[in-house]
């Protein structure tokens, strides 16, 4: 009967972050592919000709910033902006797996949360255990993302008025945001270099140091995710508390203390239910014993809520951008004007009417050599 338990925990546990993996490599799979795609898609238009490869619409999954901009925008005035449609699409499925799912997003989706895995892998090589933060220091430092998080927050969505949202979607800087987030990488800067190293060794020394500490993104997720229905439970009854949920918890949450996990911390990586060697004990569901979540329907809804939306994007034509090959062709040409840059979070004084006037010139031209 041992045997067969510990054969049944062993399955369950490989099944679980199999999906998982699976998962992660699938959307890692779909971020190198965009990357390499808009890679080529900017190399044709530096080249000056018609690019042979479309734009990929999510791109704009890393633009946040934009994003939510576009979000305050779309709330206020209730206009879906055509500047990075797919990016505020992303933006809101995110948003929705962490209301749904807990911060499912971080630990099946993000490709940063599977780097760090294995940064992780890298950590206990080097130190043969998981060192953790004391916890008078890890509160602090946990704090920084938050604060990142209330800094954007507050110069967005409540400095900002209709306005000033409009200003900004529409300026030259944003339409071409997507180009310099590639040129940031191509062409890091010294400064940036060393801060992004700083980052990687630290993570390293650290577990999920970007993760835990600064990510303001995966601070967002984290308060949404107190809204989620499904949580990890724990039944008292069966549990034999051998903390085996708690050791192997990446975010080094006490699930065995716990009958529900409420933590903001908590990524429902599901390797505290893969581990737990008593059947049915530890579990993510929307109520205690009821609606319990397979770690296959998990991965399921998770793929489902991109796919769904992408493809609701696509039939409702907000998925493409609404900038036109010429328009990209023109702005890469002149790139290097101030009114393309920006400083300290500032983008150049420009005049909106007479700028969109000259982008609306520029693609009525294209759609009459079309």
């Amino acid at each position: 009967m041992i045997r067969l338990i510990k054969h049944w925990s062993e399955t369950a546990s490989t099944s679980t972050q199999l999906y998982r993996r699976i998962v992660q490599y699938i959307f890692l799979g779909i971020t190198l592919l965009i990357g390499i795609k808009f890679t080529i898609f900017v190399n044709h238009l530096e080249s000056g000709i018609q690019p042979t490869v479309s734009r990929p619409p999510a791109i704009e999954a890393f633009l946040p910033i934009s994003s939510l901009i576009s979000l305050k925008y779309w709330l206020v005035t209730g206009v879906f902006n055509r500047i990075h449609p797919s990016g505020l699409i992303i933006l809101i499925i995110i948003l929705s797996t962490a209301m749904l799912l807990k911060r499912g997003f971080c630990s099946w989706v993000c490709p940063f949360g599977l780097l760090t895995e294995y940064l992780n892998k890298v950590h206990r090589w080097l130190f043969r255990k998981h060192i953790k933060i004391p916890r008078g220091l890890d509160y602090p430092l946990r704090s920084l993302k938050y604060l990142l998080l209330s800094f954007f927050l507050w110069a967005i969505m409540i400095k900002m008025n209709a306005i000033s949202l409009e200003y900004f979607i529409y300026s030259p800087y944003n339409m071409v945001a997507d180009i310099k987030m590639l040129y940031f990488f191509e062409n890091i800067s010294a400064f940036a270099f060393w801060i992004l190293s700083a980052i990687f060794v630290l993570s390293i020394l650290i577990r999920n140091f970007w993760c835990r500490y600064l990510c303001p993104y995966g601070a967002l997720l984290g308060v949404l995710s107190l809204l989620s229905v499904f949580k990890i439970h724990r039944n008292d009854y069966s549990c034999t508390r051998c903390r085996q949920c708690t050791r192997i918890c990446p975010v080094d949450i006490k699930v065995h203390e716990t009958s529900c996990v409420i933590s903001d911390e908590c990524h429902a990586c599901l390797k505290c239910v893969a581990v737990c060697p008593e059947k049915d004990t530890l579990y993510i569901s929307a109520f205690k014993r009821n609606g319990i979540v397979k770690p296959w329907v998990y991965a399921a809804t998770i793929c489902l809520l991109f796919l769904g939306g992408s493809m609701l994007g696509r039939i409702t034509g907000y998925w493409q951008t609404g900038i036109s090959t010429s328009e990209y062709l023109f702005h890469i040409r002149h790139l290097s004007l101030p009114l393309y840059q920006h400083s300290r979070g500032q983008i150049p004084a420009y005049n909106k009417e007479a700028w969109l006037r000259m982008m609306e010139e520029i693609r009525g031209t294209e759609r009459d050599l079309g």
